[in-house]
């Protein structure tokens, strides 16, 4: 039988990976915007000035620290009770691929109802995972 609680780290591995992708490309296209002379880098350092381009993807690398900490919360308490299940395990990617959909509608479009459509996604994968653990704790 297949240890379900190591298949339970790969998709946290993938948001890991996500968020590291997120911060090269965010590094990458600040470094360009400055090199350009498009803005200069004390432009960043609150955030205010930047290029709507760049503003996006701050604003998308800011996220990955909201909604995945839930889930990331989830996946450890799940792993260390060894409660997972092949729901979980598929929740958690359902997470994930909602979370790359949504990185790339908000950092490549303006289309807020879309994002706001495709969150849901996210939202339900870590709803599952949440309602699991619950039962764990109601002793289930």
């Amino acid at each position: 039988m297949t240890d379900l609680r190591h298949l339970l780290l790969w998709p946290v591995l993938a948001q890991i990976g996500l968020v590291f992708g997120l911060y090269v490309w965010l590094s990458a296209v600040r470094l360009l915007a400055v090199r350009s002379g498009e803005v200069q880098f004390g432009c960043f350092e609150l955030g205010r000035d930047e290029p709507l381009h760049i503003a996006r993807l701050t604003r998308n690398l800011s996220n990955q620290f909201e909604l995945p900490i839930i889930v990331f919360a989830c996946v450890a308490l799940l792993v260390a009770f060894d409660r997972v299940t092949w729901i979980d395990v598929s929740a958690a990617w359902l997470f994930f691929v909602g979370r790359v959909i949504h990185t790339g509608v908000q950092t490549l479009t303006d289309d807020v109802p879309l994002r706001g459509r495709v969150f849901v996604i996210n939202f339900l994968g870590c709803a599952v995972l949440v309602a699991h653990l619950g039962l764990v704790a109601l002793g289930w």
